[in-house]
């Protein structure tokens, strides 16, 4: 018995001094690692506040949202809803991808309209349609969307204008 205790006693001095070393380098970390994580002294003024920014208030009859909303003909005929809206490289709004066609999301297919020749004359409730100026067969003909391919723009009969490439 008295050898067993000597031995484990031997065995715990002697692994002792392993573990103290084992919790000081995992708790300490190196002296690069210390540098590193203490915080840099910056030798640049300090910012200035940014300015506020600017606030516009458009009243809740003024604007809606047009993703989501049915799109009719002249003529009363569904013509799909609005999906995406494209916009040039200045920002500018050309055109609605349309959801045309199928029945809950089977069989249809989408295409590109001039957003000029979209009507959003009232579009008060979220139920209003807005008014495209084409029929549906023109619609019908229309080549589909695809991403990243080129974009056909079905446009009202002389009011479509080419998008011009820049630099």
């Amino acid at each position: 018995m008295r050898a067993r205790l000597f031995t484990f006693v031997a065995v715990a001095f002697t692994a002792l001094p392993v573990a103290i070393a084992w919790a000081q380098n995992s708790a300490t970390p190196p002296q690069q690692d210390r540098n590193a994580l203490a915080p840099q002294k910056s030798t640049a003024a300090p910012k200035e506040p940014a300015p506020p920014p600017s606030v516009t208030i458009i009243g809740a009859r003024e604007a809606h949202g047009v993703l989501g909303r049915d799109v009719r003909s002249p003529a009363d005929e569904d013509m799909g809803h609005i999906v995406d809206v494209i916009v040039d490289r200045a920002g500018v709004v050309r055109a609605a991808v349309i959801d045309f066609g199928g029945f809950l999301g089977v069989g249809s297919r989408k295409i590109v309209v001039d957003w000029s020749a979209l009507h959003f004359g009232h579009v008060a409730d979220k139920g209003d349609s807005i008014t495209l100026e084409l029929t549906k067969e023109q619609v019908i003909a229309a080549p589909e969307y695809k991403e990243d391919t080129p974009i056909v723009v079905l446009g009202a009969a002389g009011s479509l204008q080419p998008l011009q490439a820049g630099p």
